[in-house]
């Protein structure tokens, strides 16, 4: 009998996983857990710094590269190169059972880099190429020097995982990067059925930021605005899906995709739920539909199986989703300048977790010294 993830799959829906550690690797827990229907990895500097930083998984590793380098950032990239080695190992079998379509593992490259074209473009080939792995996809946020470098990497024949996208605007020009990198690419010759981008639109957050701007407007005498709880974030996602699904099946995509082009599916991150009053799976239930990705961290996965009810809701209701958009408007919430100021503070929040990590692991490495 299939699990509630499995059942998920045969609606369309890839499920993969927001986390990743040394100890699950070596213990089989990863494997395990690839098993029960995950298809893929994803992983941030916030997850290796609590898996690194909060551990010991890591400490005869470091020892052991101490031995041939004291630069602590080359011991850091040599602590992740493993770990998502390792994953994109474990998931080959899926990358190859559906022809590049699922089994990937992401890397995010320095997020100091997210506003550097240039260094984003070559911070990602580099660690590709290190990499050495089919299934790896470079996480690069969608800045508007990172939706530049999406159309260079793409065009160069890099898999990327396009993290940090808030607003509608941006997925615009995320989409488009993808189309424009996958036209130069064919025309050049590549191979454009050997690439792969998923764009991540984080959720939760946006209903985190949206949910705090109503209570106070509730708080100033507001009476009107509490069926607006929570449904921003949906809202987005809903619409956005809207968006994928009409440019995904227009003709300058067509010509692609009969090609060997694959789409550029909507992935739902920051998908576990922030505020105790909604449902635990909110971010799920609500966002399951053909061609998408919902990355989910353990917890996520864990309620899910126990209480999960899978079945197809990312295409229902797009005209409430414009309904709620407009009441947002029509209230004096600007959508626009909380999904900017959310890309600022998620590269930020990514910028310092990343500060911290190599931080920690040169304290691990003092440790070690006699």
């Amino acid at each position: 009998m299939s699990n509630s993830i499995q059942q998920i799959q045969t609606l369309g829906q890839s499920v993969w996983y927001d986390n990743i550690h040394r100890g699950q690797i070596k213990s089989g827990e990863l494997k395990r857990i690839i098993d029960s229907g995950i298809t893929g990895l994803t992983s941030n500097p916030t997850i290796f710094d609590k898996a690194i930083s909060e551990s010991t998984d890591y400490d005869d590793s470091i020892l052991a590269l101490m031995k041939n380098t004291t630069d602590v950032n080359a011991v850091y990239e040599s602590l992740v190169i493993e770990d998502i080695r390792s994953a994109a190992d474990l998931l080959y079998p899926i990358y190859s059972r559906t022809n590049g379509f699922d089994g990937y593992a992401s890397l995010e490259v320095n997020p100091h880099l997210a506003y550097d074209t240039k260094s984003t473009v070559d911070e990602a080939k580099r660690l590709f190429f290190k990499l050495d792995r089919p299934n790896i996809m470079m996480k690069v946020p969608a800045t508007p020097q990172g939706i530049d470098a999406v159309q260079q990497l793409i065009s160069k024949g890099i898999n990327v995982n396009v993290t940090l996208t808030f607003s509608l605007e941006a997925y615009q020009g995320v989409r488009m990067a993808y189309i424009k990198g996958l036209e130069e690419l064919y025309s050049s010759g590549g191979d454009i059925a050997n690439i792969s981008s998923v764009a991540s639109f984080f959720v939760s957050r946006l209903d985190t930021a949206v949910d705090g701007l109503l209570q106070q407007l509730i708080d100033e005498g507001a009476t009107d605005v509490n069926a607006l709880f929570g449904k921003a974030a949906i809202a987005n996602a809903k619409l956005a899906y809207r968006d994928f699904a009409r440019d995904f099946a227009a003709d300058r995509f067509m010509i692609l995709q009969s090609n060997g082009a694959k789409p550029q599916r909507p992935l739902w991150a920051s998908t576990s739920t922030k505020n105790p009053n909604y449902r635990d799976v909110l971010y799920v239930e609500s966002l399951i539909g053909h061609n998408t990705v919902n990355t989910m961290p353990p917890s996520t996965i864990s309620a899910f199986l126990d209480h999960g009810r899978p079945s197809i809701s990312i295409d229902k209701q797009a005209e409430e989703a414009e309904y709620i958009f407009d009441s947002l408007k029509s209230n004096g919430i600007d959508m626009n300048r909380i999904t900017d100021e959310l890309l600022v503070d998620g590269v930020n929040l990514f910028a310092d977790s990343y500060d911290k990590l190599i931080k920690n692991i040169e304290q691990k490495m003092g440790n070690q010294l006699p």
